[in-house]
């Protein structure tokens, strides 16, 4: 028995991840994201009523965010771990509140997601028609998977996004599979390069903040409020940092939900010691005390595109006391990045050269190029690798290294492309 793969989007991009795989007799689809623009853009369409399935890798809004969309007319389970419902709820919830307009859905149909998902435990299979599918740990965020896709003697993995290094909020993806694969559909956001040393990355971004705020200044670490927030607490807590250390925005929210949820964490303890040692921000008061005294902030949203950090930003920028450390993988175009290379943002309509200290950490929980070629190298049978979920040279690069350095067929495919497997 053969599967169909059809890829509807996150080719050669980042962004509005989905994946339509399945038989003549039933079809599953993993993911169903969005692309973070101006105006929010969708994968390829699929109707509704061809979908039998769909499966959630995790909360992120570029592979969750348009899933409300097959709840409208019908009912569709939705697969995936409880930890990851919760979090898209939170996350998709506020993307409605702020980008509705848009939107092809309403709070209502979130809701019908949310009452049709089906919670999964890691390694469970689960039978739907004539396929069987599991989901295992990714390590990229608190309740995230991987989807391992079988029918007949065929087997296809999706590794969602995939981190394989411990980080202090997570362990690492561990990916020991006994079958053989015939395919699998990976991330390469960071083909391009290896990260930094972890725990060298760790003590100097800890000493950096250690010196601002010992300096009389405030750091602002915009982050994203769900994952990145939470690593950057762990971080500081692990090497004993006194100082005051605020959060705002969606993190507070996160933060209980990933208690709640501490079976996912590395170390469940360390995590709510962590939380614990932090201020939560609750109002204006709370923000305006956050900003004059030194310490840390750590806010969304993480490229700067709008959240509370931006608020802050406008209130420290013109202090070289000051630093904004930016913690997460920066988009071109978005205002991080613009930020990160030129010192430049825009402050109540008029573009502002920053006086505050800018640094950039690569705190990723994305495998980088030589994860990602360790991963590949571990794979059983002779699977067809698809490189999606980076940019084009990324995905290209990927590809093709794929091909001539460990000799596994590989392409980097266009939106709409369709694989018999």
């Amino acid at each position: 028995m053969s599967l169909q793969l059809k890829c509807l989007g996150a080719t050669q991009e980042i962004g509005r991840s989905a994946f339509f795989v399945g038989t003549k007799r039933t079809k599953l689809l993993l993911d169903y994201g969005t692309l973070m623009s101006d105006e929010p853009g969708f994968p390829m369409h699929v109707p509704p009523k061809e979908v039998d399935g769909i499966v959630l890798t995790h909360a992120h809004l570029d592979h969750s965010g348009g899933v409300p969309i097959f709840q409208i007319y019908e009912s569709k389970p939705v697969f995936g771990t409880v930890l990851t419902f919760e979090l898209a709820h939170l996350l998709i919830s506020d993307f409605i509140h702020l980008s509705g307009y848009y939107l092809p859905f309403e709070y209502l149909d979130l809701e019908n997601m949310i009452r049709n998902t089906v919670p999964l435990k890691y390694g469970k299979e689960v039978r739907l028609g004539d396929l069987q599918f599991s989901i295992l740990d990714a390590g990229h965020l608190p309740g995230s998977a991987q989807v391992l896709v079988k029918s007949g003697k065929k087997r296809i993995l999706y590794s969602g996004d995939i981190n394989t290094v411990d980080t202090k909020l997570l362990k690492g993806a561990s990916n020991t599979f006994e079958e053989e694969l015939d395919a699998v559909i990976l991330e390469s956001t960071y083909a391009l390069r290896d990260h930094p040393d972890r725990a060298s990355l760790e003590s100097s971004f800890v000493e950096e903040t250690t010196r601002v705020v010992e300096g009389g200044g405030t750091v602002l670490v915009p982050a994203f409020g769900v994952g990145r927030s939470q690593e950057v607490l762990c971080v500081l807590a692990s090497h004993d940092f006194r100082y005051p250390i605020w959060v705002d925005g969606m993190t507070r929210k996160a933060n209980e939900m990933l208690v709640r949820n501490a079976e996912s964490l590395r170390d469940p303890e360390s995590f709510k010691e962590a939380v614990g040692r932090a201020n939560m921000v609750r109002g204006w008061s709370d923000r305006r005390n956050a900003a004059k005294k030194p310490g840390v902030i750590i806010a969304p949203a993480g490229m700067l595109k709008g959240g509370t950090a931006v608020l802050y930003l406008e209130k420290l920028y013109s202090n070289s006391e000051n630093a904004v450390f930016l913690v997460s993988f920066q988009i071109p175009g978005t205002p991080g990045r613009e930020l990160m290379e030129t010192g430049r943002f825009l402050v109540k309509g008029k573009t502002r050269d920053v006086q505050s200290e800018v640094k950039h950490f690569d705190f990723s929980s994305h495998c980088g190029r030589r994860e990602l070629h360790e991963l590949v190298k571990s794979l059983k049978g002779n699977p067809l690798i698809l490189t999606v979920h980076g940019d084009e040279e990324s995905c290209k690069t990927l590809a093709n290294d794929i091909k001539e350095e460990i000799g596994l067929p590989a392409v980097s495919p266009q939106a709409g492309d369709i694989f018999k497997i």
